[in-house]
């Protein structure tokens, strides 16, 4: 923006200068003008004088005529040089007025209609964000410089739901449906914030959307997933087996998501007592990871015994969402817990279903668990590890 106000304030002064030049002109012939004036009243005088002494018998008429040119003369000597006075009807004044208001008429023209929020939009973007809070912030501008533009609802609304907002992701789905129209994709993902932002509980809504966005889209992925996990919350396992085996036909092989999805498969078939179409393979044995977390010594005086802990586990190589979570506060470490599959943070996503995984402990004040201030990680280990491991909270979170 520094080039912005620079060029604009070069334009500014060259705009002064057409509209002040005429003004300072004027002075100049003010001056002329007045000097005129007064060499005139001096002719006059002058004549004045040698008529009353014509009268009082000190000057023939000889002499007052001669005493008459020499007063011509020199008036004609002193207003020779002078320019001739122009006809102008704008006075001094509106030349001024204009000066003044000509600019501020530019610029408030070009904030209404002009582009200045989005020239800095980017440059913004122009460096790639330092964290999932500022690409957040940014969204957040965009949206705010164009609420019409349907992509960038739709891409804020994914950003909210990867910060564990669905309340936000779920008024943002919205918007964009209704600038973009009833498109599968985005009623999916929004009736998927809506589940999130309902506490996982099902509702006449969800089952609403879901239908017409399988309807227009069979395959849409997100309502597949998401009927999916509602059937097996609801103990409808075969169905819910049906569902995930249309979204697993979906994914490409490699997937990070794929074998979360077929061990969601593989506990729906355990629960009927059967194999789900095919021979389900053994259960995973159930994961119990022990973790003792503690603050690092030189933040106790940066931290308030009321700020929130997050201590969770997540895959090494898979989602970035946490497998399993446990809460606390600064004011209870240090402490030890246990993350097992009856912590997980969703149904089909469990400790027990990925061989390796990370620990990590995160002080947030905003009480948000992918965000904070401070943060300790372990390094990669086996799900099925038995030791107790030991987090120090003692880094920046970046």
């Amino acid at each position: 923006m520094t080039e912005f106000w620079l060029s604009a304030g070069l334009l500014l002064l060259a705009a002064l200068s057409f509209l002040l030049i005429p003004i300072l002109r004027g002075r100049g012939r003010q001056q002329e003008e007045d000097r005129t004036a007064l060499n005139v009243a001096l002719y006059q005088e002058r004549v004045a004088e040698l008529a009353a002494q014509q009268a009082a018998g000190v000057l023939d008429a000889a002499q007052l005529t001669k005493g008459r040119d020499e007063a011509a003369r020199e008036l004609l000597a002193d207003t020779e040089g002078a320019e001739a006075p122009r006809q102008g009807h704008l006075g001094k004044a509106l030349p001024l007025l204009a000066a003044v208001l000509v600019p501020l008429m530019a610029l408030g023209l070009y904030l209404h209609f002009g582009a200045a929020d989005k020239v800095a939009l980017t440059q913004e973007f122009a460096e790639a964000p330092k964290s999932m809070e500022e690409m957040t912030t940014r969204l957040e501008r965009v949206v705010q410089a164009q609420p019409e533009s349907a992509e960038a609802l739709y891409f804020l609304g994914r950003a909210y739901m990867a910060e564990q907002r669905p309340a936000d992701a779920a008024r943002t789905f919205e918007r964009s449906v209704a600038l973009a129209g009833r498109q599968p994709e985005l009623l999916g993902q929004w009736a998927q914030a809506l589940y999130f932002a309902a506490d996982k509980q099902w509702n006449p809504q969800l089952q609403a959307l879901t239908d017409e966005a399988l309807k227009a889209d069979p395959n849409e992925v997100t309502s597949l997933g998401l009927r999916g996990i509602a059937a097996f919350e609801g103990e409808r396992y075969q169905e819910a087996i049906d569902y995930w085996k249309r979204l697993l036909a979906q994914l490409p092989e490699g997937d990070a998501s794929r074998a979360a999805l077929q061990g969601g498969i593989d506990r729906a078939a355990e629960r009927l007592g059967g194999p789900a179409g095919q021979a389900a393979e053994p259960a995973p044995v159930a994961a119990r990871l022990k973790v003792r977390v503690e603050l690092a010594a030189a933040l106790k005086d940066k931290v308030k015994p009321d700020d929130t802990v997050f201590i969770f586990a997540r895959a090494s190589n898979g989602p970035p969402m946490p497998l399993a979570a446990k809460r606390v506060t600064v004011a209870q470490l240090p402490i030890e817990v246990e993350l097992s599959d009856a912590d997980a943070m969703m149904p089909q996503m469990k400790l027990s279903q990925f061989a390796e995984v990370q620990l990590v402990a995160r002080v947030s004040r905003a009480g948000q668990p992918t965000r904070g201030e401070w943060i300790g990680q372990g390094a990669p280990l086996p799900s099925a590890t038995q030791a107790t491991q030991h987090l120090t909270i003692d880094s920046p979170d970046p």
